[in-house]
């Protein structure tokens, strides 16, 4: 295979240039004679740093994740922070998950900063990314950046980054940055630390963590009712282990089962396919021991432990997976509850959401007086809501991709802080002669019963990024104007900012960030949903149908109706 001038040019740079080590250069070479394709893939196009950092393959080239372009995105972010803050002391806190390289990444990432004069507080093991986000706050810092590629394949690794409110980046800040990274060349990094200005952290910030948690997410359940409870849980070998058991010890749940072979941080992954709890194959161990104690809720968390897996046992006894909604107005519910129980609510309150997840959640918010806000994706939107309004308090928020935020002392995902809620929300029913799966049938029958489903489409490489493109450009160019016998009566591009009325052909704006989403609504209140992906090569399709339950024994025959409902969609649309 002869390689492109265009794509030599760039290869050039990192063989021939000073800044780069002889390890690169070795690897590069060693691509150049014997995986031609390889090297394409690592230099085609420079990893893109977008709005919220960076995630992508680990190896040498412009494409990859690796010293170099952590180098460049952090020199970049030195120096927007200076213009941002000056006349400051700057101040960023750093934290790893379990991923491999992710502490050699940390450290290289911290040597930059430290470099530029900057103040950095390094964790000195691994820790959840909810943590990093609460040390942000805690510690006074401009920003902070983790390491981790959330749920990603184990040759993956990424770039987060973190502002002074604890949330990722947002407008104007995402925009600017980028311009500025992508001006630098790699000779501008300064990798010569100053290690007087790097502190590790670790136990205070636990404790602190721990101890806002307790107050978020206990709720007046009696011991003996917490004793009862019979858990299992899984870190599926992440960084939650450093926080959940000492957590749930705490609030006085002694009943805990870890699954021992997924209890040790391992970026291979070795005992699961995907590290991510949205896959009922990560939680098959965790679900096997949860059948051998009589558990009555298992819980499972992605590497950096911002997502979360949960499954409970349904009308038959029989471990049922819940889905990301699920989960999400399970614990909306159970906090406006409590938040009402104490007069609370005066109007002034609001939950959070996002353009893709469900449609209960207006109800929800409806049914208690509040506003339910909703963002694109990503739980930046929702930390945004949180500064943009300081004049009504948050009480909860979350997205259907198995993520969810209690209180605003943590401005991201934050599976930690989640698997209390969940486990007061499970004692209490218990307590009661319920269960979790019982209070979520009591809520369709009292607000709707609103089922969703996610297809995930992977297109890999150079050529499955064009495809991905092309499916959206043929939704977009190519509307359907009925699905499943049901007139599309709605279009929102989030692309061109425009809601189409298809009846009254009317039009009318989206005063949201651009986005690459579309949203068709149908005569029968179904929704569809497309987007890629903008961390994985994917692309995503949302599916929310619903319908009135009148009784929780009604429950199976509604189930099967809303799910002959989506097949007749997916089916329609020539996705499966």
């Amino acid at each position: 295979m002869e390689i492109e001038k265009t794509l030599l040019d760039k290869v050039n740079v990192w063989l021939t240039s000073p800044v780069f080590d002889t390890q690169t250069r070795d690897a590069i070479k060693e691509m150049m004679t014997s995986a031609p394709k390889e090297l394409e893939d690592s230099f085609y196009r420079n990893l893109e740093f977008g709005t919220g950092g960076m995630r992508g393959v680990m190896g040498p080239g412009t494409n990859r994740i690796n010293k170099y372009t952590l180098g460049k995105a952090t020199q970049g972010l030195s120096d927007y922070l200076k213009t941002s803050f000056p006349g400051e002391e700057l101040k960023v806190a750093i934290a790893y998950d379990c991923r491999n390289n992710s502490d050699t990444l940390a450290q290289t990432v911290a040597n930059v900063f430290s470099a530029n004069g900057i103040k950095v507080y390094l964790f000195e093991e691994l820790r959840p990314t909810p943590e990093l986000s609460y040390a942000v706050k805690y510690l006074k810092c401009q920003a902070g950046i983790v390491l981790t590629a959330s749920h990603n394949p184990p040759e993956y690794n990424g770039y987060k980054v973190y502002w002074q409110d604890g949330g990722q980046l947002v407008p104007p800040h995402d925009k600017a940055l980028i311009q500025v990274i992508e001006a630098l060349q790699y000779d501008a990094i300064n990798f010569e630390a100053n290690k007087d200005l790097i502190e590790y952290i670790g136990s205070e910030i636990d404790k602190e963590f721990i101890k806002t948690s307790l107050v978020n997410a206990t709720f007046n359940t009696s011991p003996e009712a917490r004793q009862n409870l019979k858990i299992v849980y899984t870190p599926l070998h992440g960084t939650s282990v450093k926080l959940i058991p000492d957590l749930l010890e705490n609030a006085g749940y002694s009943n805990v089962h870890i699954v021992a072979e997924q209890a040790v941080p391992n970026g291979n992954f070795p005992t699961v396919k995907s590290p991510n709890p949205e896959e009922p194959e990560a939680l098959s161990m965790a679900v096997a021991l949860a059948d051998q104690v009589d558990a009555d809720i298992v819980i499972g968390t992605d590497p950096d432990a911002d997502r979360l897996g949960v499954a409970v046992r349904n009308g038959n006894g029989i471990m049922t997976l819940l889905n990301g909604n699920q989960t999400m107005v399970l614990m909306t519910e159970f906090l406006l509850n409590e938040w009402k129980k104490q007069g609370k609510i005066d109007g002034k309150q609001f939950i959070g959401s996002t353009i893709v997840s469900t449609p209960m959640m207006h109800e929800l918010a409806q049914a208690y007086g509040i506003e339910c806000k909703v963002g694109l994706t990503g739980f930046k939107w929702i930390a945004k809501m949180i500064v943009d309004f300081p004049e009504q308090e948050f009480i909860g928020g979350g997205e259907e991709s198995f993520g969810y935020m209690v209180g605003d002392a943590v401005r991201d995902k934050d599976a930690v802080t989640s698997t209390l809620l969940l486990c007061e929300i499970a004692a209490q029913a218990k307590a009661k002669a319920s269960s979790l799966y019982q209070e979520l049938l009591k809520l369709y029958v009292k607000y709707g019963f609103y089922k969703e489903y996610l297809i995930s489409i992977t297109k890999k490489g150079i050529e499955g990024a064009a495809e991905i493109k092309q499916m959206m450009v043929n939704l977009r160019e190519n509307p359907l104007k009925e699905i499943n016998g049901q007139r599309v009566v709605m279009i929102e591009d989030y692309q061109s900012s425009i809601a189409k009325n298809l009846i009254t052909n009317e039009e009318e704006q989206i005063d949201m960030p651009k986005s690459d989403v579309l949203i068709y609504y149908l005569e029968d209140g179904s929704k569809i949903c497309a987007r890629p992906s903008g961390t994985e090569p994917k692309i995503k399709f949302y599916f929310s149908v619903n319908d009135t339950l009148d009784d929780v024994n009604d429950f199976k025959t509604v189930e099967a109706a809303l799910d002959r409902k989506i097949k007749n969609i997916i089916e329609e649309m020539g996705l499966k």
